[in-house]
């Protein structure tokens, strides 16, 4: 009996932090760029299931090759409904290096990594499906010395 109670708390437990982890810090969508580059019109985009009103914390984490010769990145951060209808879409512009032309991130592993916010508190009140979708909105194609983009929930 004892065995049976120590075995049911341990899958209790697992259950409640294994939901936790998924909620906090999940990559809603990403892609690995093995030849550092990302095409103009190249969407990353994921569809995103959500059962009850939720409300993500929304950042994108991007990690640059020291190549990389812009100091600023432009994107386009996309939620679409099950219609595949626009739902909310906005530009965002992140400044990656100083007036001085220095990255404002340390290297490490050979690359520049940047945590940039794209929105706190987007609430979702409709159960149902929807796309998150990334857009590279530099004038630049391809876009090269990117390694690594994601779309992360940071909601606790």
């Amino acid at each position: 009996m004892k065995r049976f109670l120590f075995c049911l708390g341990l899958l209790i437990l697992f259950g409640m932090t294994s939901c936790h982890s998924e909620k906090e810090g999940k990559a809603l969508l990403s892609r690995d760029f093995p030849t550092y580059s990302w095409e103009r019109f190249d969407y990353i985009s994921d569809q995103i299931t959500i059962k009850q009103p939720t409300t993500f914390d929304l950042s994108m984490v991007v990690t640059f090759d020291p190549s990389y010769a812009y100091d600023q990145l432009t994107v386009v951060f996309t939620v679409f409904d099950t219609d595949d209808t626009p739902l909310r879409s906005k530009n965002y512009r992140f400044l990656l290096k100083d007036v001085n032309g220095e990255w404002k991130s340390e290297l490490k592993d050979g690359g520049y990594t940047f945590t940039l916010p794209i929105n706190s508190q987007l609430s979702l009140n409709e159960p149902g499906s929807y796309k998150f979708q990334l857009e590279n909105r530099m004038p630049i194609t391809p876009l090269a010395g990117i390694r690594k983009i994601a779309l992360i929930n940071q909601m606790k």
